[in-house]
């Protein structure tokens, strides 16, 4: 956590309506982006300052995903100022309930809040895709070459990365053509980036919607693995299945959405593990290193489908169960 304020902070949040308030440092996440609980002294009411301070950050995907959530029914944070120039957005305060936590204290409400953010999914599943790019195979095969890029040297291993290109390719390509019609893809949808917003039981909590400014146009499929498949929290496969019923019994899924739910868990995992091995050895934090045996248990149950095999084949002749299998993730 950094207490060192945004540069020209005073005067955007003057002109926002918000002079000499208290501004609280909040604590980050795995990006360069900042946040600021902005509290008036007067009224007490508060909102949230993001800083994404140019060049490394770009507000601007952010509040373009954003507009079209709230214009479309969807409950993303109202925009209350914005400077992108200076990467500096004003937003509805959404609290400190993320529902990973409230989960921790309230477990009973499990059920009761998964079901909410899947009907958060069929209601954005349900609108027209937004004005995003498309999540191409060249996107699904970058993301996933970042498990052979870092988690694989990290690890000290060499492997066949061509190889492993090609077996993605064979895997993805069949769901390529199923895409349409397509989806907004949120990217990041999971229980730490889903709050919770008012008073009452999990059942009874509005969710609220951050972290969406990589949000593409894709496979409906994503989105539901993202939330049923999560890197830092445990979802029992009781109620990764019990979730996916509700998902389904509300869509016209298609009968080869369940390949598909396997084929975008394995990629998106096998992101996971190479991001989350990046994160540790480019940039300092290894608070995620802990997170990765997690991932690797979901990417192999996604492996045992048989529209995987072409990718399990090669993790079978590339990466030793043993390292697999590792308490450590592999790493450490």
């Amino acid at each position: 956590m950094t207490t060192t304020l945004p540069d020209g902070i005073d005067s955007f949040l003057a002109g926002a309506g918000w002079p000499d308030a208290e501004i609280q440092p909040l604590a980050g996440d795995a990006s360069f982006r900042r946040y600021f609980r902005i509290v008036d002294k007067t009224s007490g009411r508060s909102a949230m300052l993001m800083d994404a301070p140019p060049p490394h950050e770009d507000p601007r995907p952010f509040l373009h995903v954003a507009h079209w959530l709230t214009a479309n029914g969807m409950r993303a944070p109202a925009i209350l100022a914005e400077d992108a120039p200076r990467g500096l957005v004003l937003l509805e305060d959404f609290g400190n309930a993320r529902m990973r936590d409230y989960l921790d204290i309230a477990p009973a409400d499990e059920a009761a809040t998964y079901r909410q953010a899947i009907d958060a999914l069929v209601a954005l599943h349900r609108l027209p895709a937004g004005p995003f790019d498309p999540y191409s195979l060249e996107v699904y095969q970058r993301e996933a070459a970042l498990l052979v890029e870092w988690f694989c040297p990290a690890a000290g291993i060499t492997v066949d990365a061509e190889g492993y290109t090609a077996a993605w390719d064979e895997v993805l390509q069949p769901m390529m053509a199923l895409q349409n019609p397509s989806v907004t893809v949120l990217r990041d949808y999971h229980a730490e980036n889903i709050m919770l917003l008012g008073d009452g039981a999990g059942s009874l909590h509005e969710q609220g919607l951050i972290d969406f400014q990589d949000a593409l146009v894709g496979h409906p499929a994503y989105d539901v693995v993202s939330l049923l498949q999560d890197a830092r929290r445990d979802v029992t496969p009781e109620l990764e299945q019990a979730m996916l019923d509700h998902y389904l019994a509300q869509v016209d899924a298609g009968s080869d959405f369940l390949a598909d739910y396997a084929r975008l868990g394995a990629q998106r995992n096998a992101k996971i593990v190479g991001i989350f091995a990046r994160l540790w050895k480019r940039d300092g934090k290894p608070r995620y290193l802990p997170m990765i045996p997690r991932v690797w248990d979901a990417l192999e149950r996604d492996l045992q489908h048989p529209a995987l095999a072409p990718v399990a084949r090669w993790f079978d002749a590339n990466i030793p169960a043993a390292v697999r299998s590792a308490r450590g993730g592999g790493l450490g």
